[in-house]
């Protein structure tokens, strides 16, 4: 028993030995190393500040002030820590060697504080998540499906009905982010909004154009039986798909509300200042990534892949290369938008695809197959031909009321003065071309803040539209008296 136990001990004391043997060697190996650098940096100190007129030999020298008065308490440090001297090789000056080894130790605690520090300020990456398919869904005539989201009151006591296309990188879940059932209820309005092909749970489109994008919306219109006119509501580069509707399907529309819309920035009709004043407030990305969408579109689907297609989420300035105001970047950092922004990219992106984001894209810097000043209302001109002129004497003995050309219902925009994303210079154009639109200047006013999250904004946005809220339409039941003959 005594033998075990004697075995036992001896094996610690070895191990113990060979730690602290191994521990030596470390020590010595490192202290060569710091000596031989020390001896390098004295070597420079002493050919550049070592003379009798340097700063260091002034104000530090043997018989100077300063170290005549720290000398005694150094020394007595010193004393003390002549026991770790044993530790360095015999060859080695412990003055030298261990003031390297002190200033290696503080720049290495230093280096992983710093480290530390990044780790803790560096945000958590989130990763993108699936999603099960939760929309209502319409089959369109050419066998595409199209999931749509629909809010406010039913079909039947409707007094308005809104159609709202959704913008880049967004979907149906947004419409007006922040939108309350209770206002819709007070104005008796049908919200409805879409996810365009490719987006969400909508099938794509082989050949998409914006004439397409408004026969979609039209024909969404007849699959929710919407009789009357509707609403089209557009938002930053969704309203190209308005703009479409306005000019494709004018009679199914009944108006127009706009919030920074988005025109061409290569549009020919455009001034030089007013491109100007456009391009200016631009990030160089932006510039770059609309270069790339206007002549080189098939490049985009690389950058796509590593921004918002990468499977993880990331902040939306950065994604889109946008340049944001104080107010706008407020509204972007607040946990309810970035809740809200990460569930409509998710969505946006589910299908997985490149493809419908470089459609969007390049729709929006292409040409259009229209101009804005064809929506400009004016009187239908007289053909030269002679059935013209029979079809304008005809009118004239009938009194038929003159034909006009254009949107003939009305157009709202809202555009915040502090917007620099679509910069109110892109609007200054619009009103330039169509005199008729109604601008509602918003000072202060950034690309979101008037549009999300803003319940007073709302209801300002639907009593300009639509006037004093008068509620739902009322369900008239007629009674029939039946007589039972007995």
């Amino acid at each position: 028993m005594n033998s075990v136990t004697g075995d036992v001990g001896g094996g610690n004391v070895g191990e113990l030995g060979n730690m602290a043997d191994q521990v030596k060697e470390f020590m010595k190996g490192a202290a060569e190393m710091s000596v031989e650098m020390a001896k390098g940096c004295r070597d420079i100190v002493r050919q550049t500040l070592g003379n009798e007129n340097s700063f260091l030999v002034k104000y530090f020298g043997k018989e100077s002030y300063i170290v005549s008065r720290i000398r005694g308490p150094c020394e007595a440090a010193c004393q003390r820590l002549k026991c770790f001297n044993d530790y360095l090789p015999e060859d080695k000056d412990p003055v030298h060697a261990w003031s390297v080894i002190c200033i290696v130790l503080v720049l290495a605690v230093a280096a992983l504080i710093v480290n530390t520090e990044n780790k803790a300020s560096a945000p958590l990456v989130k990763k993108v998540s699936l999603h099960p398919p939760t929309a209502t869904r319409v089959l369109l005539p050419d066998g595409r499906y199209m999931a749509f989201r629909e809010q406010g009151v039913p079909a039947d006591r409707a007094r308005f009905s809104m159609i709202v296309p959704h913008t880049f990188l967004s979907s149906r879940l947004a419409g007006i982010p922040g939108l309350k059932g209770s206002l819709l209820e007070e104005f008796g309005i049908r919200f409805i909004t879409y996810d365009l092909p490719g987006f969400g749970e909508s099938d794509p489109h082989p050949k998409r154009t914006l004439e397409s994008s408004a026969w979609d919306m039209s024909l969404l219109a007849n699959a929710l039986e919407i009789k009357d006119k509707f609403w089209v509501v557009g938002h930053s580069s969704g309203s190209m798909h308005a703009w479409a509707a306005l000019r494709y399907i004018p009679d199914r529309v009944a108006g127009a509300a706009m919030f920074a819309p988005m025109v061409n920035p290569y549009d020919p009709l455009m001034n030089k200042e007013e491109k100007r004043r456009t391009w200016n407030l631009w990030t160089r990305r932006r510039k770059f990534m609309f270069f790339l969408a206007h002549r080189f579109p098939r490049f985009l689907a690389y950058f796509y892949h590593q921004s918002f297609l990468s499977g993880k989420h990331g902040q939306m300035d950065k994604w889109l290369s946008l340049s944001l105001g104080i107010r706008d970047r407020a509204l972007i950092e607040d946990p309810v938008y970035e809740e809200f922004w990460q569930r409509d990219v998710e969505e946006s992106i589910r299908q997985g695809s490149a493809k419908p984001f470089v459609e969007e894209a390049s729709l929006q810097v292409s040409r259009w197959g229209f101009s804005l000043v064809d929506l400009k209302l004016q009187k239908k001109s007289r053909g030269k031909g002679i059935l013209d002129w029979i079809r304008w004497l005809t009118s004239l003995l009938i009194e038929k009321q003159e034909e006009f050309t254009g949107f003939l219902g009305p157009i709202h925009i809202w555009q915040g003065m502090d917007d620099r994303v679509v910069p109110p210079s892109m609007n200054d154009y619009v009103h330039r071309v169509l005199p008729g639109v109604a601008i509602h200047k918003l000072p202060y006013e950034g690309h979101f803040t008037y549009f999300y999250f803003c319940h007073e904004c709302h209801r300002q946005i639907f009593t300009t539209l639509f006037g004093t809220p008068q509620g739902p339409l009322k369900i008239t039941v007629v009674e029939e008296d039946v007589t039972e003959n007995i």
